[in-house]
């Protein structure tokens, strides 16, 4: 069993590791079933191939097979709520997701907003459960504020660029800037990514070079004509990058 999967027993299991350069695949509503596990499948060989962590969220119902079907990419939930096993129908139960092969979670997406009280429970509920959590925020200020919560990863996303093509890095390089900084001036430790708008390998490249753990993309790779090729060169890009900045700092 890879690094991806290790760990698992409630309370003391330790959480998957999140070692930059990390990309982060979001399916959203766009892909699901046998394209989201195609897809989850052509991942896992960059994710092997590259070094490059993956972080892969699909559709809650295709959790399953896709851990199934992959080994290193890590399979997250898209969202994740703070219950515990008992009552609360139509909620999301965290060990329920476990069990089904998550072993992380997003929480705090632009198109799922939460509460800083929503979003420390469900960390709080994530981490004694083993689970990673990747928490988006909005500005470098709100970014701050979720990072005093704890999580593994703060991803830093513009909602007003969210699927515009017009990537954060190249229209606003300072709110890349300063997201790190932010995030760091409370934990250097928790990784730093950032999004929105990201359409091409180049503005993955851009995103890396301005200093952050990592950076994903949604649209511009499941609206594109082949979404396999249009994520290997993303991937292969930020890997690029990586190394680039790394070799040379």
């Amino acid at each position: 069993m890879s690094e991806a999967r290790d760990g698992g027993a409630a309370g003391a299991a330790p959480r998957p590791s999140i070692r930059p350069p990390v990309f982060e695949m979001g399916l959203k509503g766009y892909t699901y079933g046998a394209d989201a596990v195609r897809l989850a499948v052509a991942a896992d060989r960059l994710a092997e191939g590259l070094g490059v962590t993956v972080v892969f969220d699909p559709q809650h119902v295709d959790i399953p097979a896709v851990a199934r079907a992959t080994r290193h990419i890590l399979v997250f939930a898209q969202h994740m709520d703070p219950i515990a096993v008992g009552r609360g129908a139509g909620w999301i139960l965290p060990e329920a997701l476990r069990e089904a092969g998550a072993v992380g979670t997003l929480l705090n997406h632009a198109e799922h907003r939460l509460t800083l009280a929503d979003i420390a429970a469900t960390v709080r509920r994530a981490r004694d459960l083993g689970m990673a959590t990747v928490v988006c925020a909005d500005s470098p200020e709100e970014a701050a504020a979720v990072a005093m919560l704890g999580p593994d990863v703060v991803l830093a996303e513009p909602p007003d660029l969210i699927a515009t093509g017009r990537s954060a890095a190249t229209v606003i390089p300072w709110f890349v800037e300063r997201a790190v900084a932010a995030v760091h001036a409370v934990d250097p430790a928790i990784r730093v990514m950032c999004g929105a708008g990201v359409r091409t390998p180049e503005d993955a490249a851009r995103m890396i070079r301005l200093g952050v753990d990592g950076t994903g993309s949604t649209s511009a790779i499941l609206r594109s004509e082949d979404p396999v090729a249009t994520m290997t060169a993303m991937i292969e890009a930020v890997h690029a990058a990586w190394n680039e900045r790394t070799h040379t700092a």
